[in-house]
């Protein structure tokens, strides 16, 4: 069993408290790693080296340039050590190998992307209306950065955070969920390769309550950038504000994927299914309310269960393998509840809805593949995240309603529109409240599109170029150029 080490100031490090717990494979259902369980003492060294990089190391002084190409070498070694990581993240958090192997594959594309972006963060000159001035803009780093990711994609979460933070200038201490660090471990010991100075990433490990309340409460960490739950999200979000610190919050989502009955229903059923039992339904952008118009709702539903049918449950190394297991035991009963709950309350089963078991399932931690038809929008589940591979059937009439249900709850992350109709798309993108509107496709991603939510699903935004402005504050600098002192000193000029 291999026993990782904290990522402090350019070296692994031992917990001060000398404590680790186990990290368990899901679908073995073994302990395989051992993670230092960090505290307060260990976030106050990784804080310290973080603000010392940024503002004392060379990181400070370097080029835009030259820090551009510092990170086009992690992206270049993210590249070569693709399937190396892709295989941690499964085995750390359960989910198939194809899916964390094409996330890892694409990952260079976010740390190439803010390279090139790096020695674009340029100023503005103000044709300012006071004479004999000259007042321009400046952006600068917003300082130390506290990133606090999830257990379901940790390293494209801390490409996401971290290549934008670096590229801005800003030092970065990273906090992994206890599920699952060891990829932005292993990660982090490649970094000496990149050139990236001794302390401007640094990984603590540890629990939400210890070592990341402890980041978000520092003094010298001047932004949080979350990923998780919009419980856990609130939370940081108040007691960041106690300091008036920035935050970025990309939260939890229950999304509307909108089926009209004049879509491609092929495509259209192939999308429903990629967008609840893809990833096992244990994605913050899940299509979890299918809404399909009711002249084609019995069809349809007949459709989604035929292509459910065909999942095969099981190793998530195996690229046969279509759904794996729970990431983790609180979870995996989670989902198992809003199942209970969803019959209760009148949904009706009409495919799965019990813990799975069988040939190739292991673990204790696998749930089949779970379709609700008569689903109405108030009932809890499809109003709260399940984050599982569970379905809600919506029927609805109309685009009026379509839309109106699809807004109905108090997220908004996502939303999916399958139509063949340009302006029933143009119109269902321009009503739904969410940060992202698919037509014709869902979870689609890139480094270039910005990410986030509305309403409860979070603040902020996540790639594109809006998204290193969430790491800068902006200078203004007047410069006067009169000769004269003003006649009136005591009157603003």
């Amino acid at each position: 069993m291999k026993t990782y080490q904290h990522y402090i100031d350019g070296r692994f490090v031992d917990p001060v408290e000398g404590e680790w717990f186990d990290s368990v494979d899901p679908y073995r259902g073994e302990p395989w790693a051992k993670i230092p369980r960090g505290s307060k003492a260990d976030v106050d060294r990784a804080v310290a080296a973080a603000k010392r990089a940024m503002t004392e190391g060379p990181w400070s002084t370097m080029t835009a340039s030259a820090r551009g190409k510092v990170l086009r070498k992690i992206g270049d070694i993210v590249a070569r050590e693709a399937k190396h990581l892709a295989e941690i993240e499964t085995r750390d958090n359960g989910k198939l190998f194809a899916e964390m192997h094409g996330q890892t594959r694409y990952q260079p594309e976010w740390w190439y992307y803010f390279a090139g972006l790096a020695d674009k963060i340029e100023g503005t000159q103000v044709p300012i209306d006071k004479p004999e001035t000259f007042a321009f803009t400046t952006h600068e780093p917003v300082g130390v950065v506290g990133a606090l990711t999830a257990w379901n994609s940790p390293l494209l979460f801390v490409a996401w955070k971290c290549a934008p933070a670096l590229a801005a200038g800003c030092a970065v201490v990273i906090k992994p969920s206890e599920f699952a660090s060891a990829s932005t471990l292993e990660f982090a010991a490649l970094l000496k390769e990149a050139d990236l100075p001794d302390g401007m990433l640094n990984v603590v490990t540890g629990y939400g309550a210890e070592t990341g309340a402890a980041i978000v409460e520092h003094p010298d960490v001047a932004k949080i950038t979350f990923t998780g739950s919009d419980a856990t999200g609130a939370r940081i979000y108040s007691d960041a504000a106690k300091q008036v610190k920035r935050v970025a919050l990309e939260l939890g989502g229950k999304s509307p994927n909108i089926v009209f009955a004049d879509a491609d229903l092929k495509m259209a059923a192939a999308g429903a299914i990629s967008g609840i039992f893809a990833a096992t339904g244990q994605t913050c952008i899940a299509g979890s309310r299918l809404l399909v118009q009711n002249s084609i709702r019995e069809d349809f539903t007949a459709r989604l269960i035929e292509l459910a049918k065909s999942a095969k449950l099981g190793d998530p190394m195996d690229s046969g393998t279509n759904i794996g297991p729970i990431t983790t035991p609180p979870q995996y009963r989670k989902v198992l509840d809003y199942i209970a709950v969803a019959k209760k309350e009148g949904a009706r089963c009409v495919f799965g809805g019990n813990p799975a078991t069988g040939e190739g399932v292991k673990g204790g931690q696998f749930v089949e593949p779970t379709i609700f038809a008569d689903v109405t929008n108030s009932m809890r589940i499809a109003q709260e995240e399940v984050f599982g591979p569970v379905l809600s059937i919506i029927g609805f009439e109309d685009e009026a309603e379509a839309l109106r249900l699809g807004n109905d709850v108090i997220y908004g992350l996502a939303a999916g529109v399958w139509t063949q109709d340009i302006g029933k798309a143009m119109r269902m993108s321009k009503g739904l409240k969410a940060g992202t509107v698919w037509v014709n496709t869902y979870r689609a991603v890139s480094y270039m599109m910005p990410f986030g939510g509305m309403k409860r699903s979070g603040l902020g935004r996540e790639s594109g170029i809006e998204s290193i402005r969430e790491y800068l504050e902006t200078k203004s600098i007047w410069i006067s150029t009169s000769r004269d002192a003003p006649e009136n000193p005591f009157v603003m000029r």
